[in-house]
């Protein structure tokens, strides 16, 4: 399992990296004052960027497993470690309910 979030981590890590140059190429693409030339210069600029720099690639994963499915995004933990370490009173303003 530990694969699966090293490579969690390397694409959440890359996407990082270049969100600031695709926001700008993105940007200028979309930009019709300018001339056709240059927008399809930076449309090939980036479709040479890495592909992993896109986020719509980062899956949310659980931090513990590396378990893609039913993952909760504020804790980063799947459903099953999330109830095991509720239970155990490790999560901060997490308790179990009764009535």
């Amino acid at each position: 399992m530990t694969n699966f979030i090293q490579k969690d981590h390397n694409k959440r890590r890359i996407v990082n990296k270049y969100e600031l140059k695709r926001l700008q190429y993105k940007s200028i693409i979309k930009n019709l004052n300018l001339g056709k030339q240059i927008r399809y210069t930076y449309i090939n600029k980036l479709n040479q960027l890495n592909k992993n720099s896109c986020l719509s690639r980062v899956k949310n994963r659980c931090i513990y497993t590396g378990r893609g499915k039913a993952v909760y995004k504020m804790f980063r933990l799947s459903r099953i470690k999330f109830r095991e370490l509720a239970g155990q009173g490790l999560l901060p303003g997490v308790q179990k309910a009764s009535w």
